[in-house]
């Protein structure tokens, strides 16, 4: 994505516009024209976490929000402070982000769409990549915050669970849940949001509840920053998946522990088939090197497995870690490499003494 800010030449107008063309608005080239470039660019990521948990989608957030401030810095004249600045962004945010639901996909895991694979019949099926919830860097989506309580909540409301639980409810309800349970404004901000009474968002709060009891999985129970016990863990984990050392991965995984391989709707339970799966069809990741990242809330890694001439390391998968009740629950690996790492801001190669 384009900085909110465009380079221009002397005499051109600046701001937000899509591909770097420039777009006239009041002030725009002059102080008050940066400083509404600064006042709106102040909210992207608050706004990206937010467009993310509407589309379960990295890349459509992104574009969703570059919309927004495009669209807020050619009305920002017409802006007049009823509301907070903030406010109106996501008002203009949702209405962006319920375009776009409008063509009616939504998103998931591989957990969603089928039950587990035994071994003996995996097969590489891939799907579309608009099929597939998506992983998402921390400091995209997740603003500073001072309050622990705050904080906790914000990364609870990016794990991958969570998301693609809100994938089960209608549009609306979705930007009601999130406004209300997430971002905790009051029902009456809600309703002028979304151009509704009280009495609707409290009602589609109610149904969004029993929806997201009934299909929100556990995500796990990482603490922030990660306490002594997991860190051992997940340096454990590093150790035995680097080594392929089958033995030590099974020690650390829980017995119902899942791996999942977005693009492909495979998906296996069980240490058995995890490790039989790692050692037969996913033999060549053997000798890989992880590298941490933080994704989704949880403990992540960039893997890069050994490039076949031998030179280095190659991008493989950005793998998002579930850790409950001291085990590992869940390995999820998203290959879609020209997509993943330059999202995170990862190398293209590791040398070959990394």
């Amino acid at each position: 994505m384009s900085d909110l800010t465009t380079t221009t030449t002397a005499g051109a107008a600046s701001g937000p516009a899509a591909g770097g063309a420039a777009t006239a608005a009041p002030g725009a080239g002059s102080a008050d024209g940066a400083g509404i470039d600064a006042r709106l660019e102040g909210h992207r990521t608050e706004l990206t976490g937010y467009c993310y948990r509407m589309l379960g989608s990295a890349f459509e957030a992104e574009d969703a929000v570059q919309d927004t401030l495009v669209r807020a810095w050619r009305n920002i004249d017409k802006f007049e402070g009823r509301s907070s600045l903030r406010s109106w962004l996501y008002r203009i945010a949702t209405n962006v982000c319920l375009d776009m639901l409008n063509a009616g996909n939504k998103r998931a895991r591989p957990v969603d769409l089928t039950g587990p694979t035994p071994l003996a019949q995996a097969a590489l099926s891939p799907r579309p990549e608009n099929v597939w919830l998506e992983p998402m860097p921390d400091g995209r989506v997740l603003p500073s915050v001072q309050d622990p309580a705050e904080a906790a909540v914000a990364r609870e409301s990016v794990r991958l669970a969570f998301v693609a639980a809100l994938q089960h409810l209608p549009p609306k309800q979705r930007a009601v849940l999130i406004l209300r349970e997430v971002l905790a404004w009051k029902a009456a901000e809600v309703a002028e949001l979304l151009e509704t009474s009280v009495a609707s968002v409290n009602s589609a709060l109610q149904r969004a509840r029993a929806t997201l009891t009934e299909t929100e999985g556990r995500a796990g129970d990482v603490a922030d920053p990660l306490d002594e016990e997991q860190q051992k863990l997940l340096e454990r984990y590093v150790k035995a998946f680097e080594g392929y050392d089958m033995a030590a991965l099974t020690a650390l995984l829980h017995e119902d522990a899942v791996m999942t391989m977005p693009p492909f709707d495979l998906w296996l339970r069980g240490t058995g088939d995890i490790t039989g799966f790692m050692t037969t069809m996913g033999a060549a990741c053997a000798g890989s090197r992880l590298v941490p990242v933080a994704a989704n809330g949880s403990p992540a890694f960039a893997h890069y497995k050994p490039a076949e001439d031998g030179s280095g390391f190659v991008p493989w998968a950005v793998q998002v870690i579930d850790v409950r009740d001291g085990a590992i629950t869940g390995m999820h690996c998203f290959l879609d490499v020209p997509r993943w790492f330059p999202l995170f801001g990862l190398p293209d190669r590791l040398p070959a003494d990394a």
